[in-house]
């Protein structure tokens, strides 16, 4: 939730000569909602369009409705017509308002029966399927998709309660449910459940972000190429298995919040919405406006009332349905510029109020926003932009869009930065400091070291980019090799770093905790379909014998320990010392101070460093031994501060031992 501390946006100084702009923001999202509600309705109200489309069982007869402008004839085909097109299955045309319906008794359908529309239109016809199904299939031989009736005769029962008011501030396990296994396969909602869960609860995160939930026909995309927008994906389970593994997660005490793809979709015809009643137009962009190039994707035109009433509801679909505790919403950047933010700079203020904006997708994301908060109020929304456009996490009556938190997605390029261009020796101290702790003060942010992007195809992990190939034959616990005691150091600072310095937010992306090697690339002609890099290997973190144990081990004695002192979420970060000749940096955040040397060859004794005065004991230490570090520093020791003046003022220190490469967590008794 929006933190109600934060600064106004208008209090920014370099936006003064834009509040007439961000006022014109504001104006317009209250315009379309009013459009959209007519004054009389509340947003959630609204946002029901799923309890009216798509097929639904209603006293004791078959409802479906679609909203098909443009067809002059639809007809249900399936299981149930021996996919026949029947006179029976008829649709009519319902309002004027392009929506077609038919009513079947109960006996002329059944759950688990596939089925499609054929739809007819002006020069052509089509079969696809539903724009608001709940469930698609895909046949493992024709590998064909269908929609298939989900009436299961007892739905499930959830069991516990959202946790997600109680959890404060997020540290996020950013997951994928198929790539989750060991084995070279797809994964499943509930080997997830049974395999995954327990190690995201033991090391100490509170959130789970799951990709690739909302159907989507080729698996390699990832998940963000969506075709099925209502269904949850069954390539991992059955719907009520993915509301067994959610259920498990609040029973644990964590949040789960999903991928929401709002910013293009999958130009997949017979799968897809796109060109779905014979107009490419329908919910999308007319000409080259509707298709995204660099995405091989199709654009919603989020002007058009009905394309919302879509998207609304489908924000509200994931939160009622499947009691999601929140969206990571993708590709906001995308949606929020014409040009799409791509080749473009933004070098300046002027960049987010030069015309260059589409209005009609900031009042959606503004809307969305709002509606997801009405719905859940407790509910975590997160922006993924790389054009930091001011406003994001500032409310919609204030020109906003009022997203709870934005991705720190600075962060990341800085680190993989400085370990691919920059000697060891000449990082920059304060550069780095400001990178980690800098933000808006209108709004919160997400910081991370690397997510699922820094992985993908053609990019390598973290570790993967410190150590490369000595990872392959120098991980055991007994080899001595250089290049793997630099990697393995600097992966536990850069962590370390991150997330002391995390002023709202942490997240992680899975395996990373533990230095998963290479990449990821999900099956495809071009590797063979092989499911060797789109799985995760705990056989590498179990095994004690390596140095992915040790790796593992400290991320978990970190992120428990920042979240049992509740330091992510508590403001301010308190600099206490950079040294540029040194390599060093110490800050203070919530009563921990860390202490972070990165000089690459030299250790520092009696190195002093300003706090507050009391008694100070070291709580983590990266270059333990249990960490897989060289044991420099043994045991816990502590420190006095002892006083001295500085020109008439008291200053308090302590003197401490650091060796090179070597993070400290001091906590103040």
């Amino acid at each position: 939730m929006r933190n109600p501390h934060l600064a106004k946006l208008s209090d920014d100084p370099w936006l003064e000569p834009f509040l007439g702009k961000l006022r014109q923001r504001a104006d317009h999202t209250q315009s379309v909602a009013d459009r959209l509600t007519g004054e009389t309705l509340t947003l959630d109200e609204f946002a029901n369009a799923h309890e009216y489309y798509g097929l639904h069982f209603c006293d004791g007869k078959w409802v479906f409705r679609e909203w098909a402008p443009n067809a002059t004839a639809v007809y249900l085909i399936g299981d149930f017509s021996q996919w026949e097109q029947r006179e029976a299955f008829a649709m009519h045309y319902g309002d004027g308002h392009g929506v077609w319906e038919i009513e079947l008794s109960s006996e002329m359908m059944a759950h688990g029966e596939l089925y499609k529309l054929k739809l007819y239109w002006p020069g052509g016809e089509g079969e696809r399927l539903p724009a608001y199904a709940r469930r698609a299939v895909q046949d493992p031989e024709t590998h064909v998709f269908c929609a298939q009736i989900w009436q299961p005769e007892k739905p499930y029962e959830w069991k516990f309660p959202n946790p997600a008011e109680a959890i404060g501030a997020p540290l996020i396990y950013e997951s994928h449910v198929g790539m989750a296994q060991e084995e070279e396969k797809v994964g499943s909602y509930l080997e997830y459940k049974e395999k995954i869960l327990p190690r995201i609860v033991a090391m100490g995160y509170n959130t789970i972000q799951l990709m690739g939930i909302m159907e989507h026909p080729y698996y390699g995309s990832f998940g963000y190429h969506v075709s099925n927008f209502f269904a949850a994906s069954s390539r991992f389970g059955t719907p009520e298995e993915l509301k067994e593994l959610i259920d498990a997660c609040h029973e644990a005490g964590l949040a789960v919040i999903m991928d929401l793809v709002h910013s293009h979709a999958v130009k997949n015809e017979s799968e897809g919405l796109s060109c779905f009643d014979g107009t490419l137009y329908q919910y999308f962009h007319e000409g080259d406006r509707g298709d995204h190039d660099a995405w091989d994707s199709r654009c919603f035109d989020y002007a058009k009332p009905e394309v919302l009433h879509f998207l609304l509801s489908n924000a509200r679909y994931w939160l009622d349905e499947f009691n999601f505790d929140g969206y990571r919403f993708d590709g906001v950047t995308s949606m929020l510029y014409h040009h799409r933010g791509l080749d473009t700079a933004f070098t300046d203020y002027s960049c987010y109020f030069d015309g260059s904006v589409d209005m009609d997708a900031l009042a959606y994301l503004a809307l969305a926003n709002q509606l997801i908060h009405e719905v859940r109020p407790a509910a975590i929304t997160i922006a993924e932009d790389v054009s930091g456009m001011p406003g994001l996490g500032a409310p919609a009556e204030n020109g906003g869009c009022g997203f709870d938190y934005r991705l720190s997605m600075g962060v990341p390029d800085t680190w993989f930065k400085l370990v691919n261009d920059t000697a060891d020796d000449e990082w920059g101290m304060g550069w780095l400091y400001h990178e980690l702790s800098n933000h808006r003060a209108d709004e919160q942010v997400i910081s991370y070291v690397e997510s699922h992007d820094q992985a993908l195809v053609g990019g390598k992990t973290f570790i993967f980019e410190l150590i490369d190939a000595a990872m392959y034959d120098g991980m055991h616990r007994d080899d001595e090799n250089i290049v793997v005691d630099r990697g393995l150091a600097l992966h536990k600072m850069a962590r370390l770093a991150t997330i002391g310095a995390a002023a709202h937010g942490y997240l992680n992306f899975m395996g990373n905790e533990f230095g998963h090697p290479e990449w990821i690339d999900f099956p495809r002609e071009g590797n063979g379909w092989s499911y060797q890099y789109a799985r995760r290997q705990w056989n590498l973190r179990d095994n004690s014998d390596l140095k992915f144990h040790t790796l593992a081990d400290f991320d978990r004695a970190m992120v428990n320990l920042v979240r049992d002192r509740g330091i992510v979420g508590s403001e301010p970060v308190q600099q206490r010392l950079i040294n540029e000749g040194d390599k060093f940096m110490a800050y203070e955040h919530h009563g921990l101070t860390f202490c972070l040397n990165f000089h690459p060859s030299k250790s520092f004794t009696h190195y002093p460093i300003d706090v507050p005065p009391g008694t100070y004991h070291l709580v983590l230490n990266t270059d333990s031994l249990e960490f897989g570090g060289h044991g420099s520093v043994q045991g816990k020791p502590t420190f006095k501060t002892f006083d001295f003046d500085d020109n008439g003022t008291t200053r308090h220190q302590i003197n401490i031992y650091i060796p090179a490469r070597t993070g400290f967590v001091f906590e103040r008794v």
